[in-house]
C-alpha cells in the first residue's frame, strides 16, 4: 500500500503535469530546488507547511486539492459505474454512448 508521501507526491507530479509543467518550472516558481522537489514526488521526501502552501500557490490549486487522493477509481469500479450508466441509459444515450466508443477506436 502507498504511504501517505507516495500518494502526496503522486498527486503533486499528476497535478503538475496537467499544468504542463517541469519540475524545473515548478522549482523555479516556489523557489525548491529540483533533487527536493523530485524527491517529494517520488515519495522519498514529506513537505512543510510553508512549502505545501507554495506548492498550492504556485499550480494555483488549494492545499486540500493536493490530498484528493480518492480521485481516481479502480478498474472494477470504472466497469461497474460505466455498466450503470448503460443499464439507466435510453436508446437515444445508449446510441450517442456506442457511437463515442466507436469514434474512440474502442470497439472495431
Amino acid at each position: 500500500m502507498d504511504t501517505l508521501k507516495e500518494k502526496f507526491g503522486a498527486r503533486l507530479k499528476e497535478i503538475r503535469k496537467s499544468k504542463n509543467m517541469t519540475q524545473e518550472n515548478l522549482a523555479e516558481i516556489t523557489g525548491m530546488d529540483i533533487p527536493n522537489l523530485s524527491n517529494i514526488e517520488r515519495g522519498k521526501k514529506f513537505v512543510s507547511s510553508e512549502t505545501l502552501s507554495k506548492l498550492a500557490t504556485a499550480l494555483n490549486v488549494s492545499e486540500s486539492e493536493l490530498f484528493n487522493f480518492g480521485h481516481k477509481k479502480s478498474r472494477e469500479e470504472l466497469i461497474d459505474e460505466i455498466q450503470k450508466l448503460i443499464h439507466s441509459s435510453d436508446l437515444s444515450n445508449l446510441e450517442f454512448i456506442y457511437k463515442t466508443l466507436i469514434n474512440l477506436n474502442l470497439l472495431n
